[in-house]
């Protein structure tokens, strides 16, 4: 990704769904104006979700996301539509495509249902209406649209747009920490697990997120933090950090400056930051052969010493003295039913938008399972958690005195 594209991530995830054979696919050509999906009379064509990160007017950037049918039968259908009900936990917006020459199927008022339980808003596109012959009304949320004639094909883009636009509430990584002229220090190690070449999207995040509140930044490895602080003209309003290198910034950062991390950062920006801080309390009552969950929401190349199944795990046994027997997720794989867990540990969820992050977190919740992520976890088993809580009082208050 270049540091002038939107992460998918950071994009409007639009899902569109129905029973096969509806037009989804077509729909889908005809909203972004590309060949996207393939399109074929045969029933079931689209075999998995097909996603396309795009800009499209009026909404911007969004991630258009073709599911298959429903009503695939089969083994392998049912796989296909358990990928394509998984999609339901990632979108901010739904289609549902229905073939308005048809009677309704059972199948899409489950699909409305769900949306309902999930709070997701959803229109209607009552497709193949060149078909008809003689109309009602719509019904509401719900137009005709053709892909034939190109009816409804602009009021559905413009409909969609108008829920993009009502979605569209102000959240910051960090901005609103900040006022014009403070001077934040940034922390990122260049270790064996830093991508060559670039910056993780958080940080880019955060360094963009500070010029837009008109602020200054300072960039520096843990190794030369100590250097720069004695360096600087004046006090950083806070200092944040990868929180791999928690413990090392924490010695060498003054008591009177804030300091947190990009994850914790991450915690509060698309997650439920209070939620996360309450899960840190069951790292210490772990006992021998506890099962714990270390989820990741991006999918990369296992290293020597990766976090998530190196790293964390070792860390939390020498924190709980125990043997807790671990478990390990990556991408969009994410267990339907946490019960079984005592524990979820999940990465900051940058890869992940925010629906789909706490998708996850009212999955745990649902299930009566502590989830805490890693900048949480590693602060709480550094013994510098309510330090790293500065920044938001409200949630340093769940911590007591």
């Amino acid at each position: 990704m270049g540091l002038n594209d939107t992460a998918s991530a950071e994009r409007l995830h639009i899902g569109f769904f129905g029973i096969r054979n509806a037009g989804k696919s077509s729909l889908v050509n005809a909203v972004t104006g590309q060949n996207l999906s393939v399109v074929s009379e045969i029933r079931g064509t689209t075999t998995d979700p097909v996603r396309k990160a795009m800009e499209l007017l009026p909404l911007g950037p969004v991630v258009i996301i073709d599911t298959p049918g429903l009503d695939d039968e089969g083994g392998l259908g049912a796989l296909r539509v358990e990928k394509a009900r998984q999609i339901l936990d990632q979108i901010d917006i739904a289609v549902l495509v229905t073939d308005a020459s048809r009677a309704a199927h059972p199948l899409e008022q489950e699909l409305l249902r769900r949306f309902a339980e999930k709070k997701v808003p959803f229109l209607i596109a009552r497709n193949k209406a060149d078909l008809l012959t003689d109309r009602k009304a719509p019904g509401e949320n719900a137009l005709y649209t053709s892909t034939v004639t190109g009816e409804g094909i602009r009021e559905l883009k413009e409909g969609l747009g108008a829920f993009a636009r009502k979605k569209q509430n102000p959240r910051f990584l960090l901005r609103d920490l900040l006022q014009p002229g403070d001077l934040a220090v940034l922390v990122i190690p260049i270790d064996e697990s830093a991508p060559k070449g670039r910056l993780i999207l958080p940080q880019q995040m955060a360094l963009r997120d500070i010029l837009d509140a008109h602020a200054s930044a300072a960039v520096c490895q843990d190794t030369e933090l100590s250097a720069m602080l004695s360096g600087l003209a004046r006090k950083p309003r806070m200092v944040i950090t990868d929180s791999q290198a928690f413990a090392r910034v924490s010695r060498d950062t003054p008591e009177d400056i804030p300091l947190t991390s990009f994850s914790i950062l991450m915690a509060r920006y698309k997650g439920d930051l209070a939620a996360l801080v309450q899960g840190a309390s069951a790292l210490r009552e772990l006992k021998d052969g506890d099962p714990v969950l270390i989820a990741e929401g991006c999918t990369h190349h296992r290293q020597c010493n990766d976090i998530g199944t190196v790293k964390m795990p070792g860390w939390i046994r020498a924190f709980c003295k125990a043997e807790p027997a671990f478990s390990f997720t990556c991408g969009n794989e994410f267990p339907a039913d946490l019960s079984a867990y005592r524990l979820v540990v999940h990465c900051g969820g940058c890869m992940l938008n925010e629906a789909a992050m706490k998708s996850r977190m009212e999955r745990a919740a649902e299930a009566g399972v502590p989830i805490v992520n890693y900048g949480i976890a590693i602060a709480h088993m550094n013994g510098i958690l309510r330090r790293s809580l500065q920044l938001f009082p409200d949630v340093l208050l769940l911590l007591g005195e």
